[in-house]
């Protein structure tokens, strides 16, 4: 793999990103991913309380080696009432970058270019780029419609390009990445670089039960379908018995009550929260009740395999 606009943004080895996720990442998954040459980064949301992030960051903090680098992810809209104390965190002690998430990200730009931490946009298309660019993002991270979670609608090939050509920024590709062939592609389309999640999730140090790691080995991509069963956004998951016995769509109140400018927002907060305590219970408990959220790329997952190991097979 090449020097690119990433590795000499993060001073990493390769240009990956191991992709925030919910629940998922931890300090252990990303100090391995950071002796393994490439950047970690975790959901500021994984952590109930601000000490515990706080702990979070010293710890990577001093586990941080050459060629490596870390980061959080912030969810930056009104949804998020952790969100400023979360950023006040972050910037007070310090981490290489923040990745930001479904909301604008103005006053996290702000405060954290003044400590010196870089910020990267997640964009689903052109229009929020021009957006991010004017208020200085240091790169976009282009959500394409192969993503895990919150995915986007446009191909990669289409949404690398189409960004390449309109932006003056570095285009980091998140979605469709499960090998190295994956990452040679996206870097071919022009990308500065991959966020690569899913094949992540079935690491040996992924805090989620051997249950959820084992599907991403059994299930393949034909089994990832969209729900809007979770956060009121439609989101990726794994197409369980239980996700075909609960269906994907909202149900017909929310339908209704989506409808009106009104209460539009604080419906999407309910679910959102509802949503969130059902992932987490079947990520960190067995349990009929199955709602794994991943993305096709888990296809080149064939084992539960050491976060070094998973690097390893997409850089070589």
């Amino acid at each position: 793999m090449t020097d690119t606009k990433l590795t000499q943004l993060l001073q990493i080895t390769y240009p990956i990103i191991q992709a925030p996720m919910f629940l998922v990442s931890n300090t252990a998954m990303v100090k391995e991913a950071m002796k393994s040459g490439i950047a970690g980064c975790i959901p500021a949301l994984n952590y109930r309380t601000l000490d515990e992030l706080r702990n979070a960051l010293k710890e990577l903090k001093q586990a941080k080696v050459e060629g490596g680098s870390f980061g959080f992810n912030l969810i930056v809209n009104k949804s998020n009432i952790k969100y400023k104390g979360q950023l006040e965190v972050l910037c007070e002690e310090g981490c290489d970058f923040i990745i930001t998430s479904l909301g604008s990200p103005e006053e996290t730009i702000r405060q954290a270019h003044a400590v010196g931490i870089k910020v990267f946009c997640d964009v689903t298309d052109l229009k929020f780029a021009k957006k991010v660019e004017g208020l200085g993002a240091d790169a976009a991270i282009a959500v394409n419609n192969q993503a895990g979670g919150h995915r986007g609608n446009i191909s990669p090939e289409d949404l690398i390009k189409e960004l390449k050509e309109n932006l003056s920024i570095p285009v980091i590709s998140a979605g469709g990445v499960g090998c190295k062939a994956d990452i040679d592609k996206m870097l071919n389309y022009g990308a500065d670089g991959v966020s690569v999640g899913s094949p992540f999730i079935a690491s040996v140090e992924a805090n989620v039960t051997n249950e959820y790691k084992q599907a991403c080995v059994d299930y393949g991509a034909d089994d990832i379908v969209m729900t809007e069963r979770i956060s009121g956004t439609p989101c990726t998951v794994i197409n369980t018995p239980y996700v075909q016995k609960i269906g994907t769509k909202q149900t017909w109140i929310e339908s209704i009550l989506n409808k009106n400018r009104k209460l539009k927002k604080w419906v999407k907060m309910i679910r959102f929260s509802i949503g969130m305590k059902a992932t987490e219970k079947a990520a960190k408990k067995a349990t009929y009740k199955t709602v794994w959220v991943a993305g096709p790329s888990i296809e080149h997952t064939k084992a539960i395999l050491p976060t070094k190991a998973i690097v390893a097979k997409l850089t070589t």
